[in-house]
């Protein structure tokens, strides 16, 4: 990947990702993770073996065998139950993650259903989870805050070794693939970073330096959809975010890029049915789009 190039940030600033923890220490028995809306989750197994399981047709295996430190990342929601010895269990240290706009996250919907990587095979994890570990072995003023942004700073380096590595993760299509392909990468990242530019055809395929004809076949085999498809759901992924934070209609269609509120208006019933102030009040109530 070409030096200077930041894949991550735009895309992050916009669509924040909150991290909670919860436990740490022995899981023995059977321990059950509910699906919440909105909720993923991080798990680091330090040390122990386990088998993971699901509910049919979640979109994971329904057996999972887990022999040696790993960590467990579920970037939506999704009921999962941990297998361990009745008695002196594996040793785990778990946070729940908050992806603003829920399962509709960018990430969260590029990512499989759960990725499970063993910590040896993720190189530059080290000096992280120690400090993330040393958190979280005794209580100390701020502790709890502490571990909650490492366990975020732990995510930000997974999704960077998993878009160099996006075959090891499991993952051969969508958004993820597509920014660990250097030509397509630096299309996604001008898009996230100026979503309202007059972006067409031309111009990505010249910011990818390829032609219109190989940059449209390639960007849909490896994203999973044409380049102005995925171009109008960045920006309505963008509109609703800044509808759930209350801003103006009209000032949010100026930045996206579009001739006024009523083109932006026609997007979002096109794609979700309803208009956004009919989204607004269910997303945040009282919210008035104007």
């Amino acid at each position: 990947m070409e030096q200077g190039l930041d894949r991550l940030s735009a895309l992050l600033e916009r669509f924040r990702v909150h991290a909670h923890l919860f436990h740490n220490g022995p899981l023995c028995g059977v321990s059950r993770f509910a699906a919440e809306p909105g909720r993923g989750f991080l798990h680091v197994m330090r040390s122990g073996s386990m088998v993971v399981t699901h509910r049919p047709r979640s979109g994971a295996a329904r057996r999972i065998e887990v022999s040696e430190p790993s960590l467990l990342f579920y970037p939506r929601a999704m009921a999962h139950e941990f297998h361990n010895a009745p008695a002196e269990g594996s040793d785990f240290t778990c946070a729940t993650l908050s992806f603003d706009g829920g399962d509709a996250h960018p990430l969260a919907r590029a990512l499989p259903a759960v990725i499970v990587l063993p910590l040896a095979r993720v190189s530059g994890l080290e000096h992280t989870l120690a400090l993330l570990f040393g958190e979280t072995e005794r209580v100390r003023c701020g502790h709890r805050l502490l571990a909650d942004r490492l366990f975020e700073v732990l995510l930000l380096q997974v999704l960077r070794w998993l878009m160099d590595h996006p075959g090891e993760g499991g993952i051969s299509l969508g958004l993820v693939a597509a920014l660990g392909d250097p030509r397509l990468a630096r299309v996604l990242t001008a898009i996230h970073e100026q979503p309202g530019a007059a972006w067409s055809l031309e111009s990505m395929a010249a910011c990818a330096g390829m032609s219109r004809t190989a940059f449209a076949l390639c960007f849909r085999s490896v994203v999973g959809e044409t380049p102005a498809e995925y171009l109008a759901q960045w920006r309505l992924a963008i509109a609703q975010a800044e509808l759930r934070r209350g801003r103006p209609l009209k000032v949010i269609a100026n930045e996206l890029g579009y001739a006024n509120a009523s083109a932006l208006s026609r997007r979002f019933a096109q794609s979700l049915g309803c208009s956004p102030r009919a989204w607004a009040k269910q997303a945040v109530p009282n919210a008035d789009p104007a």
